[in-house]
């Protein structure tokens, strides 16, 4: 860690130009990089169908509301 030190002292234009070459590849790395980094998925989609002959049909009504409410 020293000799970086000591050689950052004798040469500071050397790590002024790093630097400089460090920012320039960071930018253009940022504005390079796609924002869409994950692939186009299709989202698996469940569907349930649920016959029940011994329930009336308000009950039915009522447990339909209920499951289609549901966050």
């Amino acid at each position: 860690m020293n000799q970086v030190v000591i050689t950052a002292l004798k040469r500071p234009y050397t790590f002024v130009v790093l630097s400089i070459f460090i920012v320039i590849f960071g930018v253009r790395s940022v504005l390079k990089t796609p924002t869409d980094v994950f692939p186009n998925i299709n989202i698996p989609v469940v569907a349930i169908v649920w016959s029940y002959l011994a329930l009336c049909r308000k009950i039915c009504q009522v447990v339909w509301f209920i499951i289609m409410n549901v966050p």
